[in-house]
């Protein structure tokens, strides 16, 4: 009963904080069809800001801590961001109505990494005075990187196999002699076929071109450029001076943004199938929970802080909502991008935002962090 009790008021007073309370009222105050509008390179400039100052917080932790220690969270976010691409991959696109590759697509968005709602952990974690690395926040690549890259490469290798597949059916299905009038203006079924089979080889999937996206992307080309400039250089005046001082503030209004996108989002979801909101409510927890119970392995073999834990596991219940759907569209054109990004933005964040961050803490706090 003491566990449980515990755990309960340690989750509603997490629903109370103020960054929570601003992406709540953000949603509010959208569905009172309230006119406010913050302006897109306002955002831009704030998501900047918050990336660049969790990336000098890293890079100054990394620079000053010993890298060992490193290793093991970082194979576990390796390990997590794959993982969920593939239990999207065998569970969503098994469901009626969802195509294979909106479900791959969903499941790199979701493998991938919300830089909003990482931040929101780190503040959360400040506001509750519970220790994790500085580094914590430099697994964000680990983790985003490979689940874009594997769900490219997934979707690319099911698109490939049903392109051939379709051809080995074409050639089985003979063309009459009468069936045209004129036969040599139409290629024979074998033809079809080899012309088919040539253009799955050039349609093979690179993987260095979907890393390069990735790391070109605004999310953490801002994140990676913090922590070399933490890592290489000293910029302690400027990171307590300016970027320190105003994270929260500026997580406030990305907050408050993300809210009211949020719920101008969910129309989207209607146009796709309704598993996609069953999904995006329960995968948050699941990932999150795969990540945590990793967290708790390093927690006990490499002294891994049980803040850690819960950054590693915020960080897998969270859905990339920068970086990851512009690389998602290049990299699986064919996939809906009202399905993955509807499921994400409109469901998917405000549950790990709002729901997993109080309960990977109140977990955490409970089990003696």
């Amino acid at each position: 009963m003491d566990f449980w009790s515990l755990f309960l008021m340690d989750f509603i007073k997490q629903l109370q904080s103020p960054t929570l309370a601003f992406l709540i009222g953000g949603m509010i105050i959208a569905a009172l069809g309230s006119e406010l509008v913050i302006p897109e390179a306002i955002c831009t400039i704030i998501v900047f800001m918050l990336l660049t100052k969790i990336g000098l917080t890293g890079g100054i932790a990394i620079r000053n801590s010993n890298l060992t220690e490193m290793v093991l969270p970082m194979i576990f976010a390796v390990i997590t961001g794959i993982t969920i691409v593939f239990i999207s991959r065998y569970t969503l696109a098994k469901l009626p109505k969802v195509k294979v590759v909106d479900a791959i697509a969903t499941g790199g968005l979701f493998g991938a990494v919300s830089g909003s709602t990482m931040a929101a952990g780190l503040t959360v974690l400040e506001e509750q005075k519970m220790a994790y690395e500085a580094w914590a926040g430099a697994l964000y690549p680990f983790m985003d990187i490979p689940a874009l890259v594997t769900a490219i490469v997934i979707a690319n290798i099911y698109l490939n196999k049903k392109k051939r597949k379709e051809a080995a059916y074409s050639i089985e299905q003979p063309v009459a002699a009468g069936d045209y009038p004129d036969q040599k203006d139409y290629p024979s079924t074998r033809q079809q076929y080899l012309s088919q089979q040539q253009d799955a080889g050039d349609n093979k999937v690179k993987i260095w071109p979907i890393i390069e996206e990735s790391l070109r992307g605004p999310a953490l080309s801002a994140m990676l450029l913090g922590l070399a400039l933490g890592l290489f250089t000293q910029p302690e005046s400027v990171y307590k001076g300016f970027y320190d001082p105003a994270f929260r503030g500026l997580l406030s209004i990305l907050m408050l943004v993300m809210g009211m996108e949020a719920w101008s989002r969910i129309g989207e979801l209607r146009k796709v199938a309704q598993w996609y909101v069953v999904y995006s409510v329960v995968a948050p927890f699941v990932h999150g929970l795969i990540a945590f119970g990793l967290g708790m392995i390093a927690h006990y073999t490499m002294n891994f802080s049980m803040g850690g834990v819960v950054i590693l596991a915020v960080i897998a219940s969270s859905s990339s909502d920068i970086s990851g759907p512009p690389t998602l569209r290049a990299g699986i054109p064919s996939a809906n991008p009202s399905a993955y990004i509807g499921a994400s933005t409109a469901v998917g964040t405000p549950v790990a935002i709002g729901l997993c961050i109080p309960f990977f803490l109140g977990l955490a706090q409970a089990l003696g962090g």
